[in-house]
């Protein structure tokens, strides 16, 4: 039976796919900051999940608990590096230090944390995958994305990167890239203001969460000699506007 580790794990992109993996025989290692809603996957899936109560950004703490993987759950063959957050859609000058900091030790240093601490364990695997949730918004900069979409350019090179340290190994690195999905990244975005949230997503269509537990799913079960080195997705509702252009009033 194969073990899976996702960060990210209470919600949105994580929670699906912890809840799909599990459906396909996999063994899963949860990792979340909100303890009770990992309480609540480990009563739905008992001994085929361990959780870890864990907040990404704290460096030492990923390290020790990766080295200290119950017996059952150390033999990783798959890491679902998620977690991350966009907060805020103020202009870069108007955005906050501390909401700064907090994308970017958490989509990049965070991610890198992770990312550094599982790999060993990969590269000992007969036959091992990196899926690393990058964005549209890597390579389609928006208004009041500047640091977010700074973080996730960063996670789409270093995926690229990524893939070349690995040649010659066992490894494969996907970036997966969604476009407009509805999970709880509006609500993080807007600080709680679900009605501003909702708003986002309002009289349109959008991926799920579970769309996206789907493409990971087909992925893996390509076989093993492909490794798909990227993947954008949007719905069909969605597509680029063009460039803005400042015209004289």
């Amino acid at each position: 039976m194969k073990t899976a580790l996702i960060t990210g794990a209470s919600s949105g992109f994580g929670e699906a796919c912890v809840k799909a993996l599990i459906q396909e025989g996999f063994k899963v290692i949860a990792i979340a900051r909100r303890k009770e809603k990992l309480e609540l996957l480990k009563q739905e899936f008992k001994e085929k999940l361990h959780t870890i109560t864990l907040d990404i950004r704290d460096k030492e703490k990923v390290f020790l608990e990766i080295q200290n993987l119950p017996k059952e759950f150390q033999e990783i063959d798959i890491l679902i590096n998620n977690a991350g957050l966009a907060l805020g859609q103020d202009e870069f000058d108007s955005l906050s230090l501390e909401d700064i900091e907090t994308m970017v030790d958490t989509n990049v240093k965070g991610f890198l944390y992770i990312a550094r601490a599982v790999i060993p364990i990969l590269r000992k695997q007969k036959n091992a995958y990196i899926f690393n949730l990058g964005s549209v918004a890597a390579t389609n900069a928006y208004f009041g994305g500047n640091v977010y979409c700074g973080t996730k350019a960063f996670v789409g090179q270093f995926s690229k990167a990524l893939r070349n340290d690995l040649r010659g190994t066992n490894i494969k690195v996907t970036n997966i890239a969604p476009g407009l999905c509805k999970t709880e990244f509006s609500e993080v975005r807007f600080k709680g203001d679900k009605e501003k949230a909702d708003k986002v997503y309002e009289n349109t269509k959008f991926i799920s969460a579970q769309d996206i537990a789907k493409v990971i799913l087909s992925i893996i079960h390509l076989p093993e000699h492909i490794n798909i080195n990227e993947i954008e997705l949007m719905p069909i509702t969605q597509t680029w506007n063009g460039f803005y252009i400042e015209k004289n009033q």
